[in-house]
């Protein structure tokens, strides 16, 4: 059994409003990480091929997209092939907090919901699924892969995963 002071590195979900609003998951919690702010962690052993949870969040059109302003805040943004973006920053779930690795142990898949919504219109769902066995206590990763615009300046986006083969910053090769 674990003692009270091996896990004080767990955020208490009504101390922490950046959190509280995440329910409780059976295999993975949010604790402060030691890449980056608050990330995911597996609560157990997860083989590869887990799913985790759906990436949660309001959605947004492309168009509705060029409209907003970020100001480089914090952001939980998941942009999809159809180009609609999930903000999970807006009723998200645990899974905005991961963070990124250049090798990471997670992905995001996208899926087309099996039911119809008005108009007769599916839309795309991203499942968060672990790539290869995972341990307990491991932080969970994804690879941002973020799409920038050509003029942005690339170190904007440093990456701070520590891994081998970091690439050195959050941009998709």
């Amino acid at each position: 059994m674990e003692s009270s002071s091996a896990r004080t590195d767990v955020i208490d979900l009504a101390e922490a409003p950046a959190v509280a609003d995440a329910p409780s998951h059976p295999s993975i919690e949010v604790r402060h990480s030691p890449v980056h702010g608050y990330g995911v962690f597996a609560k157990e052993d997860l083989p590869a091929g887990s799913f985790l949870a759906f990436y949660e969040g309001r959605r947004y059109t492309a168009k509705q997209m060029s409209r907003r302003d970020f100001d480089d805040r914090v952001t939980y943004l998941f942009g999809l092939s159809d180009g609609t973006t999930i903000d999970g920053a807006e009723g998200g779930n645990l899974t905005r907090h991961l963070n990124h690795a250049c090798l990471p142990n997670c992905e995001g898949v996208e899926e087309t919901e099996a039911r119809r919504r008005k108009g007769g219109r599916q839309r795309l769902t991203v499942r968060i699924v672990t790539t290869r066995d995972v341990a307990k206590g491991e932080e969970l990763f994804l690879d941002y892969a973020l799409t920038i615009d050509e003029t942005a300046d690339r170190e904007t986006y440093r990456c701070y995963c520590g891994v081998a083969v970091c690439r050195g910053d959050m941009v998709g090769v």
